[in-house]
């Protein structure tokens, strides 16, 4: 809530309960209930469960047939309570990125949702915001809109007060200057209502780990199918029997399915957003968790990313006296000179740039009579040219005026009469103060009569008065950022719209890398690619950018193979943050535009939050990565303990049933996504390079390790119960003796592959308190399966000796723990 200087009441409140109304476009909708249980009934596992307890009571097992129906609903539970969970993640998220707009209400100036405006309503929109509502302009500085969105033509309107200029509407983009309008419509009454119905249409792209998942999953259904047919096919020759015959194929076909790696998928990306936006970071889309750990290169502005964004005046040179104030001398002045007087009139009547401020502070300061309420702005030219500036005309009722211009000095300079003897000296201040890490502009003015102004004020013939210098200190912690950035292997590139010396010298400030080559927007622009290509990598500041420069260098970055973070927050760097891999916008400074075509937004417009994003998305991608492994690596016994007997002609062949099956995914589901989702990142994770973004889970050499794992615990499984087999023991023993030394080895492949780099040793020192609950559980679902009668009955156990239960203990430590002995071996590599 902030002070209001325009002379609008606004809305009491009142007022705004009367006028409320449902301005959301009309539409109904499923219930997340409804759509949760769709999603739950279409699983393929829902649905295999369903045919298992099916043929079950057809061959009469009753109390088999109720326990799957009683695992139906366990697991239906499960998944229901992860989609809740990861819905209301990101519906919270949803509510933090929504579009908010400031209003003047009960003459203060207060910020709302887009939704809780209503007509009547006194609407603020600055450079950079969306217009929130159809409205009618009642006040404006240098105001322009473009309204692409409706009409298809890019070039902005000048919008202000006068009648046929004074509509704006909603969806469209403020591109400079500030407005005050009064909300005329809203909701299904704007005329973006039909283009919010067709926004809502399009169908969000999918990430590309995701997709790779789906394709994996995919596969493996139509292995399961193709394995279901033979093995129905293949039991049912051995024994005629066509339901035993059934339900060996659905056991199988159930033991391929690694319906889980989805699920987890999800999970982790929902609970890593939702974790982000706790530390200050709202992500506007999965696909940017996924990104973020694969991040190399860091593209950041100066001006309130690396600096405090608090422009102070901290030099004032007169050129025609020749003489320079610094910051003390400034303090002790008592008269406004012509330089900072003019410097004022160039800026906004109501200022919002951090450096105009500082100029109307200081006049008013030092000014006897205040005359800015005594002119008024009779014309203007918006910020515009390469390099930019601005002129502001204003006059009072005398006729009196003032024509002030101000900018970046060399374009001060190309329109006022200078020897080439003035232009050298005034350069030679110019490097001085930027060389300091001021930030510089040039004032100008000229006289004119008559209303006939020319059409672009580099048209006109200005004095040149003199130099302003602004210096904006380095945030305290940026030093810090980079040098983790660093660390991370992510290199940083600074683009921005200052000048070369004035962005190196804070740089160096700042521990900034790379800091002596620079390169301008204009002559990046000239580059053919080829040339552009050969130097990117080297240059790490780029200074005078505009719009197609920056985009046009985050694409370089791309054809590079970099995979591109962008920072930014005014409607100039919508573009590069559109098309970088992470458009990061600014949360506070930051406009509504770049909050839009960002994917992630810093709450407090700190860019240590960055640091801390990045390392989330890499231990997002290791944990689901270890996950994935884990799901991998355990569902290889389970299906080659079904198969190999049967297809080896083994005495006893049917071990597990779809009750076995599913009761050991009901132990490995919550393991992949619960405990893996919880652990901390690894020690080395920022201290290594950025994994590639084409990387994937399921290619031969990352899945080689899992492949491994899984036909080892296979061996020490089958081996035990082939042991037993030919020593003459009962199938139900058997079968005890290999589901136990599985549950064994299910537990210690969960804690040695909770790091593929350190041991054991080191990693069970890692915070997980859900590490010992879930293995306790599962610890004591074996006991209570082999030793508690009605669990056993189900299951077709008998219970072990104290000796039987080391064995298959041993045996699974041997089966899972000589990844220890690879471990050391890689560690000794590197």
């Amino acid at each position: 809530m902030t002070k209001n200087p325009f002379p609008f009441h606004g809305l009491s409140n009142a007022d705004v309960e009367l006028r409320k109304k449902d301005v959301s476009i009309s539409g109904k909708e499923q219930s997340e209930f409804i759509i949760i249980l769709k999603e739950m009934v279409l699983e393929p596992i829902f649905i295999l469960l369903i045919a298992s307890a099916l043929v079950y009571f057809l061959l009469g097992e009753f109390s088999e047939a109720i326990f799957l129906l009683s695992a139906v609903l366990l697991v239906s539970t499960i998944s229901f309570f992860q989609s809740f969970r990861t819905r209301k993640a990101l519906s919270l998220l949803q509510v933090l990125t929504a579009s908010k707009t400031k209003v003047i209400r009960d003459n203060k100036i207060i910020e709302i949702a887009s939704e809780e405006i209503v007509l009547g309503d006194f609407l603020i929109s600055e450079e950079g915001s969306v217009i929130a509502a159809d409205g009618e302009i009642v006040h404006s500085n240098d105001f322009a809109v473009n309204e692409s969105v409706l009409t298809g033509e890019s070039f902005s309107q000048s919008k202000s007060s006068a009648k046929d200029q004074n509509n704006v509407f909603q969806g469209t983009l403020a591109v400079s200057g500030l407005a005050v309008y009064r909300v005329t419509a809203t909701g299904d009454q704007s005329r973006a209502a039909q283009l919010a119905k067709l926004a809502k249409e399009i169908k969000t792209e999918k990430p590309p780990l995701y997709k790779q998942i789906l394709s994996f999953v995919k596969s493996m259904t139509i292995v399961g199918l193709i394995c279901f047919l033979l093995v129905l096919i293949f039991y049912y020759f051995q024994t005629h029997k066509f339901l035993d015959s059934l339900l060996m194929a659905l056991t199988l076909a159930m033991s391929i399915l690694p319906e889980e790696i989805p699920v987890a998928f999800t999970t982790f990306m929902a609970l890593g957003a939702w974790k982000l936006s706790k530390t200050g970071i709202l992500v506007k889309g999965l696909n940017t968790v996924e990104t973020l750990g694969a991040a190399t290169v860091i593209c950041i502005d100066k001006t309130g990313t690396i600096t405090e964004n608090k422009m102070e005046l901290a030099a004032i040179y007169l050129h025609k006296n020749k003489e320079l104030f610094d910051k003390e001398q400034i303090k002790e002045q008592k008269n406004l000179n012509e330089v900072a007087e003019y410097g004022m009139w160039a800026s906004e009547p109501i200022p919002f740039d951090p450096m105009e401020i500082a100029l109307h502070d200081h006049y008013k300061k030092l000014i006897p009579k205040d005359k800015r309420k005594d002119f008024k702005m009779i014309h203007e030219y918006p910020l515009d040219g390469q390099p930019p500036m601005m002129t502001h005309i204003f006059e009072n009722g005398k006729g009196e005026r003032h024509i002030a211009a101000k900018g970046a000095p060399e374009a001060i300079m190309n329109v006022s009469e200078l020897t080439n003897a003035e232009k050298t000296e005034i350069n030679l201040k110019i490097q001085s103060l930027a060389s300091q890490g001021y930030r510089v502009l040039g004032v100008g003015k000229t006289d004119l009569k008559g209303n006939e102004f020319p059409k672009k004020q580099q048209d006109f013939s200005f004095t040149f008065l003199g130099l302003l210098a602004f210096y904006d200190p380095p945030k305290e912690n940026i030093n810090k950022v980079f040098k983790q950035f660093y660390q991370a292997g992510i290199g940083v590139k600074i683009i921005t719209g200052d000048n070369a010396i004035t962005t190196s010298a804070i740089a160096k400030q700042c521990g900034f890398k790379g800091a002596e080559k620079t390169l301008e927007g204009k002559d990046l622009i000239q580059m053919s690619d080829e040339k552009l290509l050969s130097i990117v990598d080297d240059v790490n500041i780029y200074t005078r950018m505009f719009p197609e420069a920056k985009l046009r260098i985050i694409n370089i970055l791309k054809q590079k193979s970099h995979v591109v973070a962008m920072t930014g927050d005014g409607v100039n760097d919508s573009l590069a943050l559109k098309s970088s891999h992470i458009g990061i916008a600014m949360g506070k400074k930051g406009s509504e535009v770049a909050r839009q075509a960002a994917s992630l937004i810093l709450i407090d417009d700190n860019l240590v939050h960055m640091v801390e994003a990045i390392a989330l998305g890499r231990r997002i991608y290791e944990n689901l990565k270890k996950a994935i492994q884990y799901i991998i690596s355990i569902h290889i016994p389970i299906i080659l303990i079904v198969t190999v007997p049967l297809l080896l002609f083994w005495k006893y062949t049917n071990f597990f049933s779809p009750v076995h099956v599913i009761f050991l995914e009901l132990i490995m589901g919550p393991t992949c996504s619960i405990i893996f989702e919880n652990e901390p990142i690894e020690a080395n994770s920022m201290k290594k390079a950025p994994r590639k973004l084409s990387a994937t889970f399921f290619s031969f050499n990352e899945l080689s390790i899992s492949i491994i794992q899984g036909l080892i615990i296979t061996a020490s499984c089958l081996g035990m119960g082939y042991y037993y087999m030919e020593n003459g023991y009962e199938i139900a023993e058997v079968r005890t003796i290999i589901y136990s030394t599985l549950i064994f080895s299910n537990i210690f492949l969960t804690l040695a592959n909770r790091s593929f780099y350190y041991s054991i040793f080191t990693t069970i020192r890692y915070k997980n308190a859900l590490i010992p609950l879930v293995l306790s559980i599962s610890i004591l679902i074996l006991l209570l399966s082999i030793y508690f009668k009605p669990i056993q009955n189900i299951f077709e156990f008998v219970p072990l000796s104290f000796t039987e239960l080391v064995y298959c203990f041993v045996a699974a430590f041997i089966g899972v723990m000589w990844i220890e002995i690879f471990k050391i071996m890689r560690r000794k590599q590197r």
